[in-house]
């Protein structure tokens, strides 16, 4: 058992975890925060991202003592008081879920890459969901959202 301190979504834990603890069974079980949700657990289907000290990552390839001292961001930490972001208003506009499983992972990814390219190209947005696996919209609605969200910066 290894002693770490982490901030997530501006709360600092101190928590007691095992050496081999993958951060995102620690984010959901020990945390409780759920919104982050695992998939594959080889970090292919993008369900797992989240924002690690200002990069998104892929929380199911890493261990949560390797986040000692990281500040993270979830999907919790998005929406500020009850009011959404540009970002998941333009989900919701634009219809870019469905089932829901993979939209944590994909609205964590496209807050750090909007943050990283203000004004993308559709193709921008393509390459960026070339890492996320969604089984039900088609990827359409969750580029045009992006897209949007990128327009009301």
């Amino acid at each position: 058992m290894i002693p770490i301190e982490i901030t997530v979504n501006g709360r600092r834990y101190r928590e007691t975890v095992p050496a081999r603890l993958l951060l995102s069974d620690f984010i959901r079980h020990t945390l409780g925060l759920t919104g982050t949700h695992v998939g594959c657990e080889h970090g292919v289907c993008g369900c797992c991202t989240i924002i690690l000290d200002g990069t998104s990552i892929r929380s199911c390839l890493f261990l949560a003592v390797q986040a000692d001292g990281s500040e993270l961001r979830t999907v919790e930490g998005l929406a500020g008081g009850g009011e959404l972001t540009a970002l998941q208003r333009a989900f919701r506009e634009r219809h870019a879920l469905q089932c829901g499983f993979c939209t944590p992972g994909i609205l964590m990814a496209a807050v750090d890459f909007l943050g990283r390219h203000p004004e993308p190209s559709r193709e921008q947005v393509v390459g960026l969901l070339s890492g996320h696996l969604c089984r039900c919209t088609g990827y359409e609605p969750i580029v045009e959202a992006i897209l949007d969200a990128a327009g009301e910066r």
